[in-house]
């Protein structure tokens, strides 16, 4: 089994690990000290141990064991006894032990995450309506629309996994337990490196598709189980082997860490090589595209299906993660706010932006709701036709049984006047 702990419940068992120790040597600095002098007890202040002293000492420790390992900075905190009692620690230990972190930094991290959250949610929701719509109607199901409905799913599964991964890494409500492991903060991860890896291939194989048809003019190709393996197949291979790398060489925490950068490339090597042959194609797709609009020799009906292609190539291909080849080559310390709010702010609403483009404003799509709704409409307006002239009959039932002396060719005539008037 995945041993690990959730990384709340890791810092505060090791912080529960520190206060027991720090118990332990207080009493046997009590037991060994029989002889009570003025001055301050030891005490735990929940994060820090302070030794006994005398009035008017200023007593000056390392930061905390715990903190030291989570932040990796080695500094020193102070408290002065005083005849009131221990004094304030001094200087501020999250300043000194804490992150190095401005405010205006944090600031910056509760925006992003704010946006890609909303992101994320606004894109499941459009994600699914489209996911919807493309299944109930027939006449929408092709292979592009399969490929279509595909990567609808990866955004909604990756939109799915960020949401619960973070739910699951930043929740400081969370219980923990006694046991030493919690297999679900790992599966957590697990699943949410296979559905954004999942989620980039489907990108490729979206732009595999369009320079197919783009290549063999038009050509509908039926290796559909072929964009499947790419899709959920690959994924599955380099994650299985990331997981594998996570256990022999990297098993420590909830692997939300990257500190040895054998597993981290397991993960993003596949994915940048996904975004290098998507931008390949991307300016292969662009100069085929130049070339058919330029020929002289296309009619009407064929610059017409090759202008609309353009238009989709053309908003859609900026979306299979272009940017990210603009970030790698820019420096890591100018870029690093720019790529964390590209790729995460902005990247979150990729899945609103594709489904808008794919199904909200297809003309196919447009077509088949325009239809169904006028169906529905249609029915409507029939329905309570029907209903009329069924309360018509019975209603001059009544009258002929009322009145004897109307003849039946009488009562039809009353019924055929009654029928033209509607």
């Amino acid at each position: 089994m995945v041993d690990g702990r959730h990384p709340n419940c890791n810092f505060l068992l090791e912080v529960e690990k520190d206060e027991a120790e720090c118990i332990r040597r207080l009493r046997e600095e009590e037991a060994t000290n029989s002889h009570k002098e003025p001055g301050c007890k030891g005490t735990w202040d929940n994060i820090a141990c302070w030794e006994a002293s005398d009035f008017g000492e200023t007593v000056t420790i390392p930061c905390p064991r715990v903190l030291k390992t989570v932040f990796g900075r080695n500094g020193n905190i102070s408290r002065n006894c005083t005849s009131a009692g221990w004094s304030d620690v001094f200087p501020n230990i999250t300043s000194v032990c804490g992150a190095d972190t401005s405010q205006d930094k944090l600031v910056f991290y509760m925006v992003v995450q704010m946006l890609y959250t909303l992101g994320h949610s606004l894109s499941l929701i459009a994600l699914t309506t489209g996911s919807v719509i493309i299944s109930l109607f027939r006449k929408l199901h092709c292979t592009r629309n399969y490929i279509h409905l595909n990567l609808f799913f990866s955004f909604i599964l990756r939109a799915v996994a960020v949401l619960v991964k973070d739910n699951i890494i930043f929740n400081r409500n969370s219980q923990c337990s006694n046991q030493p492991s919690l297999v679900g903060c790992k599966a957590s991860l697990v699943f949410f490196q296979y559905f954004i890896m999942a989620n980039f291939f489907w990108l490729l194989v979206e732009g595999l598709y369009l320079h197919t048809l783009l290549v063999v003019i038009f050509s509908e190709n039926r290796h559909f189980i072929v964009y499947m393996f790419i899709g959920w197949g690959i994924p599955t291979v380099f994650v299985s082997a990331w997981v594998i790398t996570r256990i022999y060489l990297e098993d420590t925490g909830c692997w939300e860490r990257n500190d040895n950068p054998i597993p981290n490339w397991v993960i993003n090597g596949p994915i940048g090589f996904s975004i290098l042959v998507n931008f390949i194609q991307f300016i292969c797709i662009i100069r085929i595209l130049i070339q058919k609009l330029r020929c002289p020799d296309m009619g009407g009906n064929d610059q017409s299906q090759y202008r609309r292609l353009a238009k989709s190539t053309l908003l859609l291909i900026p979306l299979f993660g272009i940017h990210y080849v603009v970030f790698v080559s820019s420096s890591e310390s100018i870029a690093e706010d720019y790529k964390i709010f590209f790729d995460l702010a902005l990247g979150s609403f990729q899945g609103l932006v594709v489904a808008i483009l794919y199904c909200f404003l297809n003309s196919e799509v447009q077509g088949e709701l325009k239809r169904r709704w006028r169906s529905v409409c249609l029915n409507c307006r029939l329905g309570k036709k029907r209903h009329l002239n069924n309360n018509f009959p019975k209603r001059n039932g009544y009258e002929h049984v009322a009145v004897q002396f109307h003849r039946k060719s009488r009562t039809q005539s009353i019924l055929q006047s009654e029928t033209i008037v509607m």
